[in-house]
């Protein structure tokens, strides 16, 4: 069975840092371009930051760049999102997802596989 988990949200105070990670159980990353997504209540989800096969393309929504960081170590089937100076607006459950097209993109329908979510909570 094919499945993705989340791990690593939290509280934090406004300008702290957390990283999150996605492990793969039941298949393999290299394949696939992963993509982080979070949705805030009341809100649609929103893609943050995507990271292709190689981790040669990365990308991420304009509210995030400069303080988030993408990145994959596929030997340990991971993928991770660091992310520093956290804001309230942050604040969100963060999913991550697998995607075999080509390229790297934050459209949520392209991806095929789904992980549980993670809250993050980004508040003094």
């Amino acid at each position: 069975q094919r499945q993705l988990v989340e791990s690593g949200g939290g509280l934090v105070q406004p300008g702290g840092s957390l990283r999150l990670s996605c492990a793969a159980s039941g298949f393999t990353l290299d394949y696939y371009n992963i993509g982080w997504f979070r949705q805030a209540p009341g809100k649609e989800r929103e893609g943050v930051s995507c990271i292709s096969t190689s981790g040669g393309v990365t990308t991420y929504v304009s509210s995030v760049k400069g303080r988030f960081t993408i990145s994959r170590d596929n030997a340990k089937n991971t993928v991770y999102l660091q992310m520093n100076s956290l804001k309230p607006e942050d604040t969100a459950v963060y999913y991550c997802a697998a995607d075999r097209a080509i390229g790297c993109s934050t459209r949520a329908a392209r991806y095929d596989y789904w992980g549980q979510g993670t809250q993050v909570t980004v508040s003094s």
